[in-house]
């Protein structure tokens, strides 16, 4: 088993050259609208970013003041390249990028381990890109942190829930959930079902169809998750290729959310 996981989309979706890699990033961040918003969790696009990568920065724009005490990302994207059963990890130790490497939660992967849901495949995780593209904006706006990378296939809202409730943490932890939102209707379809699915996702109701989000089935555990832990959903940017560099024949639909600790609830 490869003790590091190379990258595997450098030079597709985005940069492989690490000077233009970290410049491109930092000029979505900087681009991104301020917010003085505290999240416990993210939902991103998974796009190449000259697709949907000014989306992305909205959401990890907001860690900006948070970063020095992030200390754990929990990643979770949906499985493209392979069917898959549950929730899967990696046996590497660390992914790499252009940037560097980016270390693994050893021992929150041996906590969640035993759960029947979860098992361990490099197969499925060798060529995604889902959880990839978001390290380069997690390695420029944290400082230091370790990674529970898993990928989702064909598994219930409750069981993501769990594994996310098992690793839930404190301040410490962030979750990020990786998707997309409708893909390859019209623009004006592709608008009518992101802004339905953006509605279900401020309303915290589930569950999401795969038309609406590659990443429905982790989106909905977040879901089941946000609300036994009282958080609030933020929309932070809704668009679709059809928006950023594409044509508007057939889109595919982008939107950044933050969960933030509603008032008068204690963060745990």
């Amino acid at each position: 088993m490869p003790a590091i996981r190379p990258s595997a989309v450098a030079g597709m979706f985005y940069p492989s050259d690490t000077v233009q890699l970290k410049q491109e990033v930092q000029t979505f961040l900087a681009a991104a609208h301020p917010h003085t918003l505290i999240p416990k969790a993210l939902i991103v696009p998974h796009a190449g970013y000259v697709y949907s990568g000014s989306i992305a920065a909205s959401a990890f724009a907001t860690l900006k003041n948070i970063a020095p005490r992030i200390r754990r990302v929990v990643l979770l994207g949906p499985a493209h390249r392979l069917l898959v059963r549950g929730l899967v990890l990696p046996e590497a130790r660390a992914f790499d990028t252009p940037l560097g490497l980016v270390n693994l939660d050893l021992e929150a992967m041996q906590a969640i381990a035993p759960l029947p849901q979860v098992s361990f495949n490099d197969t499925a995780h060798a060529e995604e890109h889902s959880l990839e593209v978001q390290l380069p904006f997690l390695q420029c706006v944290l400082e230091d942190f370790i990674l529970l990378p898993l990928l989702v296939g064909m598994a219930t809202a409750a069981e993501v829930a769990e594994v996310l409730q098992t690793v839930w943490g404190g301040d410490e932890t962030l979750i990020v959930i990786s998707s997309d939102l409708s893909h390859f209707f019209s623009y004006a379809a592709a608008r009518s079902i992101d802004n339905k699915t953006v509605q279900d996702i401020m309303e915290l109701h589930q569950p999401l169809t795969h038309e609406q989000a590659c990443g429905g089935t982790p989106i909905n555990g977040l879901i089941i998750a946000a609300r036994q832990h009282h958080l609030k959903p933020h929309l932070l940017d809704l668009r679709n290729s059809g928006d950023t560099a594409g044509t508007r024949d057939r889109v595919v639909g982008y939107a950044a959310f933050a969960f933030t600790q509603e008032s008068g609830h204690v963060r745990h």
